[in-house]
């Protein structure tokens, strides 16, 4: 590995993660100095910054051990390697008794990069799929997800009031995406009506982590002569899907 942009502080700090994670509770300061070769002064600044960041844990003997950060890294870790997997066992009963196409994204920036599709067994193909990114303003995956981003955050993404567009139908300005954005925190579902294809129309809800966070979003498209046919059925099945996710 190429170390020209190295941090060497944070190298430091994988090693005592690393030590203490295996042998917990069984090493002070100067244990941990004498055992990574650190200075002491180095490593009591490294062990404060860690502890404040709940990166590591001390108990009133003053020795460490891995703190709750790194569970929730473990957690956020193991469900995301693990979502696409459960997207397919699950989404293909979704897909099946629907009949329409699923897909599964998560957000990245102010896009929604799509990870996994379960295709409906028609002649009709999205042009949507894994690896692929669309702007998450005109889609139902990405608007729902930015549903949970923070105002200030939303500012950053959306810099400017005027917002692309894919086809006549998707949102122009940043005060309108504002404005559906309150809407889609209050139903917990988004649609997009013929925004980034003219003829098809999706809805989406989003996946959660126990905590609480919008780890990704699943969505159906169909084409838009039959969504108002389904448009119903669809809400209560991808609401249904998202929720099934969220608890694994």
């Amino acid at each position: 590995m190429d170390k020209k942009y190295w941090v060497p502080a944070l190298e430091k700090a994988d090693g005592v993660l690393h030590l203490l994670s295996a042998e917990p509770y069984k090493h002070r300061l100067i244990d941990l100095s004498n055992q990574l070769g650190i200075h002491k002064s180095s490593m009591y600044s490294l062990l404060h910054t860690m502890e404040a960041l709940n990166w590591i844990d001390r108990n009133a003997n003053d020795t460490y051990a891995i703190g709750s950060a790194t569970g929730r890294w473990g957690d956020s870790y193991a469900q995301g390697h693990d979502i696409i997997a459960s997207f397919h066992r699950e989404a293909s009963m979704t897909r099946d008794r629907l009949q329409e196409t699923i897909q599964l994204a998560k957000l990245e920036g102010n896009e929604v990069l799509y990870l996994a599709k379960e295709e409906a067994p028609t002649m009709v193909r999205l042009a949507s799929g894994p690896g692929m990114k669309f702007p998450a303003h005109v889609t139902a995956l990405g608007k729902v997800l930015l549903s949970f981003v923070e105002d200030t955050e939303l500012d950053e993404l959306y810099p400017t009031e005027q917002l692309m567009s894919l086809t006549e139908y998707s949102l122009k300005t940043k005060a309108d995406l504002v404005k559906q954005l309150r809407i889609i925190r209050e139903v917990g579902i988004a649609f997009d009506k013929q925004e980034v294809i003219v003829g098809f129309s999706c809805v989406s809800a989003p996946i959660l982590s126990r905590s609480g966070e919008a780890i990704a979003a699943v969505s159906c498209s169909m084409p838009q002569y039959i969504w108002e046919q389904k448009k119903d059925v669809a809400k209560v099945e991808i609401s249904q899907l998202a929720g099934r996710l969220s608890q694994l």
